[in-house]
């Protein structure tokens, strides 16, 4: 099992409740995976998890990026300006 910490940014945040959370995931988990855990546990982000940013130890990650052993993850929503 990897353990890993979570932390939420802006709305992610609000709807989470809360800034970090800490988590165990099975050795080999990727983004995805991540997703689709946080959706079953937390299905108030679930919609939200369709379109975020993730960073791996702050640098961005893909949905098919292994999550390492003690890696910090971050979770933001997606930016619009002009």
């Amino acid at each position: 099992m990897n353990h890993i910490k979570l932390l939420f940014f802006a709305t992610i945040r609000e709807r989470m409740g809360t800034k970090s959370l800490d988590l165990e995931l099975p050795a080999e988990a990727t983004i995805g995976d991540l997703k689709i855990n946080l959706s079953e546990r937390y299905p108030k982000i679930k919609d939200s998890l369709k379109s975020v940013l993730v960073t791996i130890n702050r640098e961005y990650a893909f949905d098919e990026a292994v999550i390492p052993s003690n890696a910090e993850i971050g979770v933001f929503p997606p930016v619009s300006g002009g």
